[in-house]
């Protein structure tokens, strides 16, 4: 197996490279450059490797906090306004349907006398 395939099924046995690769911290050529010259020594990976238990942890408190921001937010909206809003909005729908449907009645078109008739023969 060539260097490139043993880069490849190292890259699928720790998918955590292509977060570093997705944020532009690093590029595929310098990982592959590291792993060309280590393989798959430990400490040659670790700072890639390693579970940062300080950002997870920080990225769990920051979802906690956008789901409280929103749920305070969701708490502070009037139902009544809403509904207020959506009904004039129902009433605007209804006149613009009322007048697209309302269309002028067809005039009867004009029709000559035949020139050998005359009132009512």
């Amino acid at each position: 197996m060539s260097k490139k395939e043993e880069f490849k099924n190292f890259v699928k046995d720790n998918p955590r490279l292509i977060k570093y690769v997705k944020n532009n911290e690093m590029t595929w050529q310098k990982f592959y450059e590291i792993y060309d010259l280590y393989g798959n020594d430990e400490n040659a990976w670790k700072e890639f490797l390693t579970v940062d238990t300080v950002q997870t942890a920080a990225e769990a408190t920051a979802t906690t906090t956008a789901a409280a921001d929103f749920m305070s937010w969701l708490k502070g909206i009037d139902l009544d306004s809403v509904r207020e809003g959506v009904n004039s909005l129902q009433r605007v729908i209804g006149v613009m349907q009322d007048l697209g449907n309302n269309k002028t009645p067809k005039q009867e078109e004009y029709k000559p006398r035949p020139l050998y008739k005359h009132f009512e023969d």
